[in-house]
């Protein structure tokens, strides 16, 4: 069964559901190690800290961690694949990722306990497991805008109603979230964003690019150009942009974010696949560990039981609050993995011209 855009929508519907299950015995130890590729900063050690540790006491198998950028992920598992030596077990996988590399990912079976007892409601398919979700958030220096930032895509490219240096990133999915963002300030509709109008795009694009005093390379680079002061605006991870705003110093809006959903998802041929397979199963378990890690990431996660857990003044930061969930914007990931290569080709064309 291939994973469609019908089964990637359901996925990252992310239902509340909170039924009090009990968790069940742990499997007999295993042995050996698993090699899992996130990206790093933030999200590996928080990742490190509820996840693979326990693994490893509980488990006794050794998480051998790999921080590393999607684009660098995927090439080395392609070389991987071409040579015969695949370099890692899970990897962090887009929902256009789990469509255009779907050929290189071991099937995961959804049918398993703790895929339909503690995993979120549609968060699993044929390739991978939902990990996080959030959004890719519009994000301001509130000393630079004491009386509101922007609230749209719009207002992000008015350079006149909002003046100074903005920042946006050039790794992820960039070639396909800064066109959309682009299409957006246009004033396309949500419902006619696809098939993209990529001419339009860059026209738009082409506003803004003077006034990009930065393009960042991480979720915590992001974080230094605001705090640094070299951009008073950007686009981030909503792992970024929610601990900005709780310092006091930078605000968001959920208002036009484009959902970031980040899967977990197994290599064919891996050193480890029993191991990863395994490892999948342990993740969605336990949201006693879910509950504090969506809050250090600022990323839901995949345990149906966390909900129930969330306070209600987290709710504000978390995407899939209904209130917040319906402003963010969901994208067409067939036709972007059909259309990837040369998206990804033009976009570097137009960068670095």
């Amino acid at each position: 069964m291939g994973v469609t855009r019908r089964t990637l929508l359901a996925a990252t519907a992310l239902g509340a559901g909170s039924a009090g299950l009990a968790k069940p015995s742990l499997a007999r130890r295993g042995s050996g190690e698993v090699v899992v590729c996130a990206t790093g900063g933030l999200m590996e050690r928080s990742l490190q800290e509820h996840f693979y540790r326990r693994f490893e006491q509980e488990q006794g198998i050794r998480v051998r961690s790999i921080p590393i950028e999607l684009p660098d992920q995927w090439a080395r598992a392609r070389a991987g694949q071409r040579s015969g030596n695949i370099p890692f077990d899970v990897v962090t996988a887009t929902p256009p990722d789990l469509i255009q590399h779907a050929d290189i990912l071991a099937p995961v079976d959804c049918t398993t306990p703790a895929m339909t007892q503690h995993a979120l409601p549609g968060g699993c398919f044929p390739t991978g497991i939902i990990r996080t979700a959030g959004g890719m958030a519009i994000t301001w220096s509130k000393k630079a805008f004491p009386n509101g930032g922007p609230a749209s895509w719009a207002e992000f490219f008015d350079v006149a109603k909002f003046p100074g240096p903005r920042s946006l990133p050039d790794t992820g999915d960039r070639e396909w979230w800064l066109p959309l963002a682009a299409l957006m300030a246009d004033g396309v509709p949500r419902d006619k964003l696809f098939p993209m109008d990529l001419d339009r795009a860059y026209r738009k694009l082409d506003t803004i690019k003077p006034h990009v005093a930065a393009w960042w390379k991480s979720g915590d680079n992001s974080m230094q150009i605001l705090r640094g002061g070299d951009a008073v605006m950007s686009v981030l991870y909503s792992s970024r942009a929610v601990p900005l705003a709780k310092s006091g110093e930078f605000d968001f809006t959920w208002n036009g974010a484009i959902r970031d959903v980040g899967n977990w998802a197994v290599l064919k041929g891996g050193p480890n696949t029993a191991n990863a397979m395994r490892f999948l199963k342990f993740f969605v378990q336990n949201p006693k560990e879910h509950l504090p890690f969506s809050e250090k990431v600022s990323f839901d996660s995949n345990n149906r039981e966390t909900a129930a857990l969330v306070p209600e003044a987290e709710r504000r930061y978390r995407a899939s609050w209904p209130e917040n969930w319906d402003r963010l914007v969901i994208a067409d990931y067939e036709w972007i993995a059909a259309n990837r290569n040369a998206m990804r080709e033009r976009w570097v064309n137009w960068l670095t011209r």
